[in-house]
């Protein structure tokens, strides 16, 4: 799902960069922010980072005596993707091995979905492994299915989310 949100950051304005006309100024604090806001990829309570919307506004810059850079609070908004329990999505199969598939959705990479969540579909190992069920329904590399989400997990050391997934249910499979 992706969420709107407001939030506040600290921009740190190095001493070498700040120049007196107040439109450049604001230039080295939105491009600073793009930048800082892309490395942090994403927070367990907010999801994954994707876009800054607006600039709300830019607080007063506060010189750090150490090292003479400023620092500027800022408040933006933002748009976040994040996945929940029971929602409904779509995903690409990246991965097919014999006791279920890796799907990418989004920016989220680790989306398991277990053979035994696939009703009716059986394993056919060869080169190019898929899963099959009696109506000719494949689940191959690069198919698009439709699932539910089971549940999530935060790994901070990554800084990504993983995801089970589930095919039990009405009108989730591969997408034609």
């Amino acid at each position: 799902m992706f969420l709107k949100v407001k939030l506040p950051w600290n921009v740190i304005i190095p001493a070498d960069s700040l120049e007196a006309k107040g439109l450049m100024l604001q230039k080295a604090i939105v491009v600073r922010l793009l930048d800082e806001f892309a490395s942090k990829k994403a927070t367990k309570d907010l999801g994954y980072f994707m876009a800054v919307t607006t600039l709300e506004s830019i607080g007063d810059g506060r010189v750090r005596q150490s090292t003479g850079d400023v620092l500027f609070p800022v408040v933006f908004s933002g748009i976040t993707f994040k996945m929940f329990r029971g929602e409904i999505l779509q995903g690409t199969v990246h991965k097919v091995l014999k006791h279920g598939v890796f799907l990418r959705c989004g920016p989220v990479q680790n989306i398991y979905l277990s053979h035994i969540k696939m009703p009716d579909y059986h394993y056919v190992p060869g080169e190019n492994a898929i899963f099959v069920n009696d109506k000719h329904s494949k689940i191959e590399k690069d198919v698009v299915i439709r699932f539910i989400v089971i549940g999530t997990k935060w790994m901070e050391a990554e800084r990504e989310f993983q995801a089970l997934v589930s095919l039990e249910g009405d009108y989730l499979g591969p997408v034609s």
